[in-house]
């Protein structure tokens, strides 16, 4: 199962102006008859599940016996994860419909609750294929009952050395529920018990600030409303400092304690393993991203300039410098534009993706009362990979987040269409890929076919700011995972003064003295909810960097790179995310990717510099 959930979000408009969702045009939704015909279709598939569930402790001591009794296992272990997987999907996108329902919550509820017991039930059987013997390992392999299940086998023999004794499996199984709870306290902490206040737009209207608010409010024109939010935002965090930190710092002695009861090297090793993923990747984009600092400093001297500062702060770093281009683009004209500029992928690509965008009914287009905020593209193997929207007519970024969810949309389509489904599961590592590839080419589109210098600006602007967003920034966040937990590995203490000592090094590093780094902004490694899945951000670095490369190779090359980038994406997760991407022409073990997007921040930067000076 494929989820994608890409940090642009929308902002919301006034609750009276929001529609039930029986208001609107049944086919602005998606359709999920495809998973399911109904709720109670649902609900009779969970039972089957339920029922189906105990048929794994049968299979417990029945790995090692014999290849048929392996393939026998496997078989079943994957005909309930994939009806599993439809019982997800369908649960999770009503959810998703409308967050504050009882039947929505409680449908959600159950399913983990018995995924959690699945999981405990299959605990045996990843050490049971590990503990067969080498040689005899062999002989399993050249045996036709396994034939289909060669890839995931080697790729699941990788782990022999990581996994566990059955009875330890097991206990790990049960301890991954109470130990995942710190993300879980810190959402509720920061989101729902921690009161912000209220700050006083541009307009004179004082409007609740709150995590997702902080955004809008620093998108101000006005460098006192930005200021002052700035400060109410983070006087808050420093009120619960302490027990912010304490939260982070157990989160990353859970990453070590994880790593070490599986024979990990260290945390981060254990974070890259199941990519194949080798360290120095992780370490080559860190040095790369800070050889490409001193660009940085020159756009934010630029910013500073424009905007008519004597200082340039953090929190006047998310201020457009182009105002968007007010343009009304509704949903149907957005599609065509979107498919316009990725005509280079071929008609059956845009056919395929022109069908699902309208009338195969993948998207849930308009906001509705309860619905989730933002954007996400959720595939499942067997049914159309759905995408959530909150589009807007007059938000032109909108037109961007739908070729962004299209991206991943379509990386789960031509997956699931080429693959098995035990190989058609790509990583997040290349999912960043298509995603981002997709609005490269949108760029390109929009720059090729405008003249309007205010909306080419923008453009630039804005593409400029994402690869700032994404590759600067997330890299400065995943050096700091880094750094924190060696130092939970090296017996040193992850304290609040520690924990902003380290992250105020590093704002020195990748921000001063173009921006001066106020005292408050050291609190801000306590409230990136990703810190809690660590070691994931590099991705989006490292995502950008080989989309970019990959969309310049498609748009200045021919057929032959067009069907590479093609077959990378139908090869879902049947190679690993490295040599996958090497059959389209990019190599991530290497600087250059990561060298040409800082080659196309620095170009873009003089050709925004010559616009607006």
């Amino acid at each position: 199962m494929q989820k994608h959930i890409p940090s642009t979000t929308t902002e919301s408009l006034p609750t009276k102006t929001i529609p039930q969702r029986h208001e609107i045009n049944p086919q602005h939704t998606w359709d999920l008859k495809p998973i399911f015909q109904d709720d109670q279709s649902w609900e009779d598939a969970f039972n089957q599940y339920k029922q189906k569930i105990p048929l794994l402790e049968a299979t417990r001591g029945k790995c090692a016996t014999s290849p048929r009794a392996l393939a026998d296992v496997l078989n079943l272990e994957k005909t309930l994860a994939m009806l599993a997987e439809r019982l997800g999907q369908y649960s999770g996108l009503r959810l998703a419909e409308d967050a504050g329902n009882d039947a929505n919550l409680a449908r959600q509820a159950k399913l983990d609750a018995l995924t959690t017991r699945a999981a405990e039930l299959s605990a045996h059987i990843r050490p049971e294929i590990q503990s067969i013997d080498d040689q005899l390992w062999e002989q399993y392999l050249k045996d036709p009952a396994l034939e289909k299940w060669l890839p995931y086998l080697k790729k699941l023999r990788r782990f022999k050395n990581h996994t566990l004794t059955p009875p330890e499996e097991r206990l790990l199984a049960l301890a991954s529920e109470p130990l995942s709870g710190l993300d879980t306290t810190f959402s509720q902490l920061t989101n729902v018990d921690m009161q912000y206040g209220t700050v006083t737009n541009e307009h004179g209207d004082e409007l609740p600030l709150t995590q997702s608010t902080l955004s809008s409010f620093l998108l101000s024109p006005s460098p006192s409303v930005r200021e002052s939010a700035f400060r109410r935002f983070y006087k808050e965090i420093s009120d619960h400092s302490h027990a912010l930190a304490a939260l982070l710092a157990h989160s990353v002695k859970t990453d070590v304690f994880y790593a070490r009861a599986r024979n990990y090297p260290s945390a981060r090793h254990a974070a890259l393993y199941p990519d194949a993923v080798d360290t120095s990747v992780y370490d080559n984009l860190i040095t790369e991203v800070h050889n490409g600092l001193p660009v940085l400093q020159d756009y934010y001297h630029l910013r500073r300039r424009l905007l008519g500062l004597s200082e340039l702060h953090h929190y006047d770093t998310y201020v457009p410098l182009v105002p968007e281009f007010k343009k009304i683009t509704p949903y149907e004209e957005a599609v065509d534009l979107v498919l316009d500029s990725l005509a280079p992928l071929g008609p059956q690509y845009c056919d395929t993706l022109r069908h699902g965008l309208l009338d195969g009914r993948w998207v849930d287009r308009y906001e509705t009362r309860g619905k989730r905020s933002g954007a996400f593209s959720w595939g499942c193997y067997g049914s159309p990979p759905y995408i959530m929207m909150n589009y807007k007519d007059d938000v032109f970024s909108d037109v961007y987040t739908l070729a962004h969810e299209a991206g991943h949309s379509m990386h789960s389509w031509l997956s699931n269409k080429n693959q098995r489904w035990q190989d058609a599961h790509y990583t997040i590592f290349a999912a960043e890929v298509a995603s981002t590839f997709n609005e490269a080419l949108l760029t390109h589109h929009l720059l090729q076919k405008n003249d309007n210098p205010r909306m080419r600006a923008y453009i630039i602007s804005r593409q400029l700011d994402d690869i700032r967003s994404t590759l600067f920034r997330q890299t400065m966040f995943a050096e700091f995972e880094k750094n924190t937990h060696q130092m939970q590995e090296a017996g040193e203490p992850l304290t609040l003064g520690s924990l902003r000592s380290v992250y105020r090094k590093l704002l020195d590093t990748y921000l001063a003295p173009a921006v001066t780094v106020d005292q408050e902004l050291e609190l801000e490694c306590l409230r990136i909810p990703h810190f809690y899945s660590a070691f994931y951000v590099y991705k989006y670095a490292t995502g950008i960097s080989a989309a970019i490369a990959l969309s310049q190779r498609v748009l200045r090359g021919g057929p032959s790179e067009t069907q590479q980038y093609l077959n990378f994406l139908s090869l879902g997760g049947l190679l690993h995310p490295i040599d996958a991407l090497k059959t389209a022409g990019v190599d991530m073990s290497g600087p250059e990717p990561v060298r040409a997007v800082i080659e196309l921040f620095s170009q873009r930067l003089r050709e925004l510099t010559q616009m607006l000076t």
